[in-house]
Formats: C-alpha cells, sequence, structure tokens
C-alpha cells in the first residue's frame, strides 16, 4: 500500500464509472473452498469434473444433487468478509460501480453490493435442465452437509414442466450466459477505472476482460498477494488479499 503513487491514488479518488472483477481468492478469505478444495470429507475421492457436468447430472441426478447442496450449506454458515463489505460502501459512494464475479456465491449480495453479475452462475437461485425457469431455495438442512454421496438425494421438480432442477452454475462443457457475457464485456470497455480482485486470470472468456480493458485505455489495478498471468495488463499492481487491501485502500481515498 505505501508504495502506491499519488498520482495512482488520485486516478482511485477521481474514478466515476468503475468495474471490479473478483475471482475465488475474494470468497477464499470468508472460508468458500475454490471448486478442487471443495473435495473433502465425504467427498475426497471424488473429482469435480465427475460431478460438474450436465451429463453427470442425467446419468445421476440425486448424486449431483446431494453435492451441490453440501456446498450450499457449507456457505450459509460463512459471512462476507472486509473486501466484500468495502466494496458494497464504495459503491454508495461513486456514481456508478458494475460489479463482476466468478465466484457463485452471494457474498457479495450478503455484504450489500447490488447488480451483481455472475458470469459463471449462482448455486442459489437453481433452474431447470429442460425449460430453464429460475428457482430460489429456501436454506439447507444439516442432512445435506452430512449425508454421504451414496445417500442420493430427490431432486425437485420444476412446477412449469415437471423437468429436474439442477445447480444454476456454469458447468464444463457449458457456455457462460450470454447476457451476463455482454454486460461484463461492455462494462470492462465502459468505465474509467478497473479492479480485478483474487482471481488468476486461469479462466476464459473472462480473464480477457482486464486486457479488454488496457486496450481501451483504461487503467486497471490488480489486487492478488500471488503473481498471476494477468499482472502484464495491470497499470497498478498491489501485492495483498481482499481483505487486507481493499478496505485500507478506500480509507486512504475516502
Amino acid at each position: 500500500m505505501r508504495e502506491i503513487r499519488p498520482e495512482a491514488l488520485r486516478q482511485l479518488r477521481q474514478a466515476r464509472k468503475v468495474t471490479v472483477l473478483t475471482g475465488a481468492g475474494m470468497s477464499a478469505e470468508s472460508g468458500v473452498p475454490t471448486f478442487r478444495d471443495a473435495q473433502k470429507g465425504l467427498w475426497a475421492n471424488y473429482r469435480p469434473e465427475d460431478l460438474a457436468t450436465p451429463a453427470a447430472f442425467l446419468a445421476r441426478p440425486g448424486f449431483v444433487w446431494r453435492w451441490y447442496e453440501s456446498r450450499r450449506r457449507q456457505l450459509q454458515k460463512l459471512q462476507p468478509n472486509a473486501g466484500h463489505q468495502a466494496l458494497a460502501a464504495w459503491q454508495l459512494k461513486i456514481p456508478k460501480m458494475t460489479l463482476i464475479t466468478q465466484n457463485v456465491d452471494d457474498l457479495h449480495e450478503r455484504a450489500g453490493s447490488t447488480g451483481v453479475i455472475h458470469v459463471h452462475g449462482t448455486l442459489n437461485p437453481v433452474k431447470c435442465f429442460d425449460c430453464g425457469a429460475s428457482y430460489q431455495l429456501p436454506p439447507c438442512s444439516d442432512e445435506a452437509e452430512n449425508a454421504a454421496p451414496d445417500q442420493e438425494a430427490e431432486v425437485p421438480r420444476c412446477n412449469r414442466c415437471k423437468g429436474l432442477l439442477r445447480p444454476g452454475v456454469v458447468w464444463f462443457g457449458e457456455a457462460l450466459p450470454a447476457a451476463a457475457l455482454h454486460k461484463a464485456e461492455q462494462a470492462a470497455t465502459d468505465c474509467d477505472l478497473m479492479l480485478v480482485v483474487g482471481t488468476s486470470g486461469q479462466v476464459y472468456p473472462i480473464a480477457s476482460l482486464p486486457g479488454m480493458a488496457r486496450s481501451a485505455q483504461v487503467p486497471v489495478w490488480i489486487i492478488n498477494p500471488n503473481a498471476s498471468v494477468l499482472d502484464d495488463q495491470a497499470s497498478v499492481l498491489v501485492r495483498g488479499t481482499a481483505a487486507q487491501v481493499l478496505p485500507a485502500l478506500f480509507d486512504r481515498v475516502s
């Protein structure tokens, strides 16, 4: 933080249209396991790639539903961290902030952020596998977290067409939601500052957003405790976690 030049802080202070892209590192500080780290305990012997596909769901819908319910139950116990809260507070202070996240949790919303673009979908709401109708699920019980994988769940069905409900996340082999991707690409170029927080930059097409911003002459700030493939896109590079950096950063410019 001490290494950020005064002119860079002035850039942040004067920004009126800000686009923020967050990745797994944003939620990791709240205790949300990354996609592959989620395979622990009862699910340690299963690969995410064997669970997160349309074919896997059609073959064993109750098995796949059980895994996602266990993840949703884990998430219910967690809280937004100081980084989530800082972004929500900053959104209230500037004319426009567009928040894009690769995370499928709702921690940004629970911190108070609005209009979040979930480019990889969400754990909740879920949707009908056949007609796409959306449904908000109630909190899940402890049974969902503790049940063994071979105890296949009963998958709820759509009220409209009676199709099976599925998680609202983007699975392997599926395209990103077209509307969300379009909004994200627009936001990357139609802003006067872009913050990239806690993402490794290895998942495309979202990893291309910082480059699109730079091509549009938008300054890109990258906040990450570790080096990433996006670092060469940075106008300002800050080493640190979201919960450490964002509150301190906004305190300095408010």
